[in-house]
């Protein structure tokens, strides 16, 4: 009996360490993604962010900060939820910003459900803009990165009815590669028109609590055992679709099997 007490204690503390690991440090997850619309030599590089929701790593956020500077990305994409409905002060997440639009100017944001569900939506929003960061919903531009050219475009919040897929994707060019930054990935609507390439979404957490053999619990828009909880999906022959876990946490602040993370994504032409 003592045995089994002192086996269960040692599996009970063991998930503990666990979970605090995975809310409380961040990894840097890496995806590589070809395309034949660049030349075999070309590449660019964006980090995602996403589902903050105003936590902080330590005092301003300065771990995740040295993480972004050491990455170098050519692009930052934040992808909603970067404070929480509950949030009562936006000051921390915009200072936050400030810091990263100081590393890199391409810094791009999109809205997520929290964001609009937060009566301060609009002093954040503001905020942004004033700190120079591009706030993209439905939305699109260019961008260059040395020679090579690509596409950007961003939907407003879909799971709270902010989007126009058809402002976001207006000029675009299809010859180009094309990245759409949507908070939520709305498989309802997909696979988006072309020109998207890759849809890179948030929201769900990766279900935030995952069990080995099972996988994650819950999602957001999908219930239990959610299809589309993280990682990358083949949606059609010519688009995928990416699900960052994010960052935060959401109900509870707890993850586990499922660490805090951002991604890393290089976009290169195919050899």
């Amino acid at each position: 009996m003592m045995l089994w007490i002192a086996l269960i204690s040692i599996i009970l503390f063991s998930i503990i360490i666990k979970s605090y690991y995975d809310t409380h440090f961040v990894k840097i997850e890496r995806l590589d993604i070809t395309t034949g619309k660049l030349e075999e030599n070309q590449s660019f590089t964006i980090l995602q962010m996403t589902d903050l929701h105003n936590k902080q790593f330590n005092k301003g956020n300065q771990r995740l900060i040295d993480k972004i500077q050491s990455l170098d990305p050519d692009v930052i994409a934040i992808t909603g939820d970067l404070i929480d409905r509950k949030t009562e002060d936006v000051e921390k997440a915009l200072s936050f910003v400030e810091k990263i639009v100081e590393i890199n100017p391409d810094t791009y944001f999109v809205s997520g459900n929290h964001e609009w569900g937060n009566p301060l939506h609009d002093v954040l929003f503001k905020g942004l803009e004033e700190r120079k960061v591009r706030h993209l919903d439905n939305q699109n531009t260019k961008l260059e990165v040395g020679e090579i050219r690509f596409q950007l475009a961003g939907i407003g919040d879909p799971s709270t009815n902010h989007d126009s897929i058809e402002k976001a994707l207006a000029g675009l060019d299809n010859n180009f590669f094309t990245v759409l930054l949507s908070h939520a990935p709305d498989v309802k609507e997909m696979p988006f028109p072309t020109p998207i390439d890759l849809t890179l979404s948030g929201h769900t957490h990766g279900g935030q609590i995952s069990l080995p053999l099972v996988g994650s619990l819950i999602a957001p828009d999908q219930g239990l055992f959610p299809k589309y909880d993280k990682g990358l999906y083949q949606l059609n022959d010519k688009q995928q679709l990416y699900i960052d876990s994010g960052l935060g946490t959401s109900v509870i602040d707890a993850r586990l099997f499922n660490q805090s993370q951002m991604t890393f994504i290089t976009v290169k032409g195919e050899g």
